[in-house]
């Protein structure tokens, strides 16, 4: 396993998939690098690609508010970070090739991490964190324990922009969430 400065350096230079060479900037991560709590989204923007950190467009503002309701801030108690660390062009869902590629990266983040909650945002990193038949509409909110760590997913903050009909079950998923952090003894 490599160390944080060692596993950034990797990533930069990665050159294991195509995404490597339309890229601008690798997407490594942002937040506490000891959160109790990993948000883990498929794959960046054209804003994340641009400034090199996760969610920071319209849907990334929209994940900030989701995340104050439960009294996080991506700064100070939580990490996010992608299944993938470079963009996929016009924004497409990373291919299954991109996901193995990188999949080790992410990996290493949480194991450095050491969360005891895992949120997967949408359903590409539901799929390749908690089961390949995941569907985001019928099992959101749901919990499962993984390695002694608990695993949810909720609807992608982009989904809930298109669709804003989904954020009342959203809201109920947010509290949820806030329950667990404080049934695991998180600290927030």
């Amino acid at each position: 396993m490599l160390n944080w400065q060692e596993l950034k350096e990797k990533c930069a230079g990665c050159t294991r998939c195509g995404l490597c060479e339309t890229r601008t900037n690798v997407v490594f991560g942002t937040g506490n690098e000891h959160a109790d709590i990993l948000f883990v989204g498929e794959g960046p923007g054209q804003q994340e690609d641009l400034t090199g950190e996760p969610f920071v467009g319209s849907a990334g503002k929209l994940l900030d508010d989701m995340l104050s309701i439960i009294d996080l801030d991506r700064r100070e108690n939580c990490y996010i970070a992608n299944i993938v660390k470079c963009r996929p062009p016009r924004n497409r869902d990373p291919l299954e090739t991109e996901q193995d590629a990188c999949i080790g990266y992410l990996r290493n983040q949480t194991a450095l991490i050491r969360p005891k909650v895992i949120v997967c945002l949408g359903r590409i990193a539901a799929m390749r964190l908690i089961h390949p038949e995941y569907r985001i509409t019928r099992q959101h909110g749901q919990w499962e324990e993984k390695n002694g760590v608990w695993i949810t997913a909720i609807y992608h903050p982009s989904a809930l922009l298109r669709d804003v009909n989904k954020r009342p079950e959203t809201f109920d998923d947010l509290l949820s969430i806030r329950e667990k952090l404080r049934q695991v003894g998180a600290r927030v």
